[in-house]
């Protein structure tokens, strides 16, 4: 073999090395691509299988809180029934204080009035008809001084028996102070009790909104939260309103009070309607920063059309006010009327509360005609 041979196969073995190369990295690099693929379809599996588990679990959390929330309302509401009996229960008492010191007083008076009384009867001499009619001479005269002594007698058994009542009175005041202690120490121990329990479900709650916000951390997720939330409100809405047109209630509705309305609760506005809230949600009313446990009240007449726990405004009340007006109150920490109850303007309906997943004490509140949400800036004396 010549050397342009030689250098014929040598260039051709060269070429077939680099072509088995070629095609074995091609080949590597297929299964590469493939076992990568595979990774990434396990991850994807394994991701949305972590998510399907994460949603039960969090609608599962949801359950909890909104028992959690109710259990919450049970209790505020039975802490403020007691804490109104106290209130009552303290007048009541003061009331009986006031009548028994009156009591007394009197009793002081008259006491010292009878025996001042038997003291110039004695020393006059009034004591004994005979001696009287021993000593008159004359018929008019024992007349007059017969019927002087009959009316002084009268006089004095009145006193007498107004003396002995007022005794009576006292010792059955004295009886009644004793029943409202003890009443007082009872409402006092059921107080602590029911503070206790509050307080218990208090915490269950925080543990398990902390759980349920670990869920749903993410903006997308929170948005789809808000959007849930905001639809289950309009659906209660919409229940309320066609309840409302069934029943048929003839009332005034809001228009002529426009601008005048009292605001629901005593606090600080923190939200304002139209207010991005997350993503593209907006407020569609405003949020009161109250103290936990403050009254709730309905800013005008109307009927109770809704009173439960509703999926991100907690427990909510919705009155109708007629001719298509509702006023909405989320966030609550007990309510205090039941669907188609009544209620006057500034009627306590419930009690301002963090239910729902707040993290801070607040009403939330919202005004609609037809359903559309209006602002309640323009309808409330802010």
């Amino acid at each position: 073999m010549n050397n342009k041979q030689y250098q014929r196969m040598t260039m051709l073995r060269y070429t077939l090395v680099c072509m088995l190369m070629l095609i074995t990295g091609n080949v590597l690099a297929q299964a590469s691509d493939q076992q990568k693929l595979a990774e990434l379809q396990a991850q994807l599996k394994q991701r949305q299988e972590t998510l399907k588990a994460n949603q039960a679990n969090a609608q599962e959390l949801q359950e909890v809180l909104a028992e959690s929330e109710r259990q919450i309302g049970q209790a505020a509401r039975a802490l403020n029934d007691t804490q109104q009996s106290l209130s009552q229960n303290q007048q009541q008492q003061a009331s009986l204080r006031e009548e028994q010191q009156a009591l007394k007083d009197a009793i002081v008076a008259q006491q010292s009035m009878l025996a001042s009384q038997l003291r110039s009867a004695f020393m006059a001499g009034h004591y004994d008809y005979a001696k009287m009619m021993f000593y008159q001479q004359e018929a008019k005269s024992f007349e007059r001084v017969l019927t002087y002594y009959k009316y002084v007698s009268r006089a004095r058994k009145a006193e007498i028996d107004k003396f002995k009542q007022n005794v009576a009175r006292l010792e059955q005041v004295n009886a009644e102070l004793e029943q409202k202690a003890s009443e007082l120490e009872a409402l006092l121990a059921r107080q602590q009790n029911q503070k206790s329990a509050l307080q218990a479900r208090q915490q269950d709650r925080e543990q398990t909104l902390a759980r349920l916000n670990q869920k749903i951390a993410s903006d997308a997720a929170q948005v789809r939260e808000l959007q849930a939330s905001e639809q289950a409100l309009i659906e209660a809405i919409e229940q309320a309103r066609r309840a409302a047109e069934q029943a048929k209630q003839k009332m005034a509705g809001l228009a002529q009070s426009k601008g005048r309305l009292p605001v629901p609760a005593d606090g600080k506005v923190r939200r304002l309607f139209g207010e991005r809230r997350q993503g593209q949600v907006r407020w569609k009313g405003i949020v009161i920063e109250a103290s936990e446990g403050r009254q709730v009240n309905s800013i005008a007449s109307g009927q109770v059309l809704y009173a439960n726990w509703l999926k991100g405004f907690g427990l909510v009340t919705i009155v109708d006010h007629g001719k298509g007006y509702m006023s909405v109150y989320g966030h609550n920490q007990a309510l205090l009327k039941q669907a188609g109850d009544k209620v006057a303007q500034g009627d306590a309906i419930a009690l301002v509360g963090q239910s729902g997943g707040q993290s801070y004490p607040n009403l939330y509140f919202e005004i609609r005609h037809k359903g559309k949400a209006l602002n309640p800036a323009s309808w409330l004396a802010l």
